[in-house]
């Protein structure tokens, strides 16, 4: 998803330097919501991944306990 959001960036700044305002600007907007929605998942798939990884060390620790 960061690429699309760095693909839709290079359009923007591309059309902007043709002088394409519009298309700048919705370019500009949907690399920001891509962007935006790239760093959520990112904390959302951190904080899942540090819940896992404790549960993951328990069961370790559990079976080398028996």
């Amino acid at each position: 998803m960061l690429r699309w959001a760095v693909i839709f960036l290079i359009i923007a700044l591309v059309a902007a330097l043709f002088g394409f305002g519009g298309v700048a600007g919705v370019a500009v907007g949907i690399a920001k919501i891509l962007f935006f929605v790239f760093i959520v998942l990112f904390i959302i798939s951190l904080i899942a991944g540090g819940f896992a990884a404790k549960k993951v060390k328990d069961a370790v620790d559990d079976t080398l306990a028996k």
